[in-house]
């Protein structure tokens, strides 16, 4: 049976990409980082492997796949949000907000969409 092992993002400057995503998700580098490529692993106990990749393509504006970090509820998603700006993302202007949104679109230093859900919504 197969299984996911790692979500593998392309960005431009590893190094900056890796500080990021390692400030954000308390993650290290699973072995020594190349200026080319990186595997993240949680600092503690199991999760899913994050791994960075140069890449060369520009970044998509809405893109087909993006990573869902959960928050606990509405004041858990407000602080990470304000925690993840602070360390380089930037908040998007997502045109495809529902009404209710349960989610906060964001971008990494690279320009890679991801999101911030409230778990406790509804």
């Amino acid at each position: 049976m197969l299984r996911v092992g790692s979500v593998v993002l392309g960005v431009s400057n590893v190094p900056r990409a890796a500080t990021f995503w390692m400030e954000a998700l308390g993650y290290v580098p699973r072995e020594e980082m190349e200026d080319d490529w990186v595997v993240l692993v949680p600092s503690e106990g199991a999760g899913v492997q994050v791994a960075l990749s140069l890449s060369e393509t520009p970044v998509q504006e809405h893109p087909r796949i993006h990573l869902d970090l959960y928050a606990g509820d509405a004041a858990d998603q407000t602080a990470e949000v304000a925690r993840l700006v602070s360390l380089g993302a930037h908040r998007v202007d997502w045109d495809f907000y529902p009404e209710d949104a349960d989610f906060i679109v964001l971008a990494d230093p690279d320009g890679n969409r991801f999101c911030v859900i409230d778990t406790g919504h509804h």
